[in-house]
């Protein structure tokens, strides 16, 4: 409840507004990002504990998966910033920082997806820069450099070992088969979870969530469920053919569209931090003043130094 009336406050303030909101999510992201550095810089196996009521992992996340969720969808929003508003150095450094982060924190997912988001982003973006076509090739050289530490990181961890994703994804289906019309009820995934599994797959450690927030709403809401993220998924569709939005909008629809994808492996919405900044994104892409003010300016927008995405109201453009 709290997550939608943030997104329904959201899409009640005028454009400029929700561009005020994007600085007080790049502080939440740097701190994130500070904290996991000074973790990583002591060792990479430190976790704080009786800091906050759960052990810190990583930045200030219990699960390194969720903090490089954090992470790689600012990766739009770091890129529309250095190559759209044409602050290219700090832009790259911040691209940087965050792809750095991304392979200290170890999330398989997370380290290819924070890949195809980078290069989806400076690929559909750099068409609009006039940095573009000095920027582009620098950009590439380095995500070339990340993909060899990307692929050494991974080729060294067995991707899915018999008790894992695959074992958890069947056993959950099994559930789902069984009560597909009205689900079992939120919240009861780790108990009926117990009944489906086999003999030989139960361990001390117990499995939590299905690792695929998809087939666990499916369980947990039945069809009701599957039937809403369908409409909301026929939403996403709808706008991604729409021809005129704002750079910002399909900069948010790509965070969220790597977000959708990294729940088909793990639960990032289910962490308060990512489900808020999913609800501010979505605040962005249903916001429908945006396509109304590319419509009355003409999609000119001035590009200041020392402000960070403000847009400049038509009288200043006028004077």
């Amino acid at each position: 409840m709290a997550m939608a009336a943030f997104f329904l406050s959201v899409t009640r303030l005028r454009p400029d507004q929700v561009y005020g909101l994007l600085p007080f999510f790049f502080m939440g992201v740097i701190c994130n990002g500070l904290a996991a550095a000074i973790q990583y810089s002591l060792s990479d196996t430190v976790a704080i504990q009786g800091l906050l009521p759960f052990t810190i992992n990583a930045g200030l996340f219990a699960n390194q998966n969720h903090f490089s969720a954090l992470l790689f969808v600012s990766i739009p929003f770091v890129v529309y910033y250095g190559l759209f508003r044409g602050h290219l150095l700090s832009g790259s450094l911040g691209l940087i920082t965050l792809l750095l982060l991304l392979l200290a924190a170890g999330s398989r997912a997370g380290i290819l997806i924070g890949l195809a988001i980078t290069i989806i982003s400076v690929v559909f973006l750099s068409a609009r820069s006039r940095l573009g076509g000095y920027g582009i090739p620098a950009v590439f050289i380095g995500l070339s450099l990340y993909t060899i530490g990307a692929w050494t990181k991974i080729d060294a961890e067995v991707v899915d070992p018999a008790f894992g994703r695959a074992e958890f994804a069947r056993t959950t289906i099994a559930g789902i088969e069984e009560n597909w019309a009205t689900g079992v009820g939120f919240g009861s995934f780790p108990k009926v979870y117990q009944i489906y599994e086999k003999g030989e797959m139960i361990f001390k450690p117990y499995v939590n969530h299905a690792h695929n927030d998809y087939l666990e709403l499916a369980l947990e809401g039945g069809a009701p469920v599957v039937f809403l993220v369908a409409a909301y998924s026929i939403l996403l569709f709808a706008f991604s053919v729409t021809a005129r939005r704002d750079p910002l909008q399909k900069m948010a629809f790509l965070s969220v569209s790597f977000l959708l994808v990294h729940s088909l492996v793990d639960y990032p919405l289910r962490t308060a931090a990512l489900a808020m900044t999913f609800a501010y994104m979505n605040g962005i892409i249903f916001h429908k003043g945006f396509p109304e003010r590319l419509s009355q300016r003409g999609e000119s927008t001035e590009v200041l130094d020392d402000n960070l995405l403000v847009p400049v109201r038509p009288s200043a453009l006028a004077r």
